[in-house]
């Protein structure tokens, strides 16, 4: 199916890069027509920024080091900060990341929801976004639209948010094209994110659970669950 006028909007080009194509999505039944294409400029090593509960994310090929390196300059990202992954599933997690059983019991009751796990990586993850640490941080996003793009992607994206480095998460499309221009390649509008601060971000490669982010999940919940 086509999509018409009223779907999809052209943002002129910044100062120096290409146009964006920008797709209004419905939330809770994204067309799968608009997915696609932002599926396709993902497996084609484009950026597409994408809703997720939290803030707008940046999603790239999570096994293209072209695409990962274009994340660190357009962002202006220092190399040595790891880059976290969108998953679908748990299935989909252990792809990339060894879960230890404490990861696999908050994974279990807290996603898809505003937590990200930070577990030890596989071989076969890129070092470009583990920056040398050896650990990969994973987040199963609670929002229809990025389920259904990492669904057809077919595979882990990149789950940075849509901003430059040390600027505010953007919590609407406006405000991550703001930021980052015409350099990312499709922009899915789904409206302002629901919750509006980024994910609690929790370590759990070693025996005690180590809390780097506070976010919507707090500390006492996440501990609470595994005492």
């Amino acid at each position: 199916m086509a999509v018409g006028p009223s779907q999809v909007r052209i943002l002129p080009p910044a100062p120096s890069d290409m146009m964006v194509k920008i797709f209004e999505v419905k939330p809770n039944v994204p067309r799968a027509d608009v997915i696609t294409e932002a599926a396709s400029a993902i497996r084609a090593g484009g950026l597409v920024v994408y809703p997720t509960e939290t803030v707008y994310g940046l999603g790239a090929d999570a096994l293209s080091s072209k695409a990962i390196d274009k994340i660190f300059k357009i962002k202006g990202r220092e190399t040595k900060k790891p880059i976290p992954l969108a998953v679908n599933s748990i299935d989909m997690a252990r792809q990339v990341a060894e879960l230890t059983p404490a990861a696999e019991v908050l994974f279990k009751k807290f996603l898809p929801g505003p937590l990200m796990i930070v577990a030890k990586a596989k071989p076969n993850v890129l070092k470009l976004i583990t920056a040398g640490t050896g650990k990969v941080g994973i987040r199963v996003p609670d929002h229809p639209v990025a389920l259904k793009l990492i669904d057809f992607v077919g595979g882990p994206i990149t789950s940075t948010s849509a901003n430059l480095s040390g600027k505010p998460a953007p919590l609407t499309v406006r405000e991550a094209l703001e930021q980052l221009g015409g350099k990312v390649d499709v922009a899915l509008d789904a409206g302002k994110c629901k919750l509006g601060v980024p994910s609690t971000i929790v370590d759990a490669t070693a025996r005690h659970l180590k809390i780097f982010r506070k976010g919507p999940i707090s500390e006492e919940k996440i501990k609470k669950l595994l005492t």
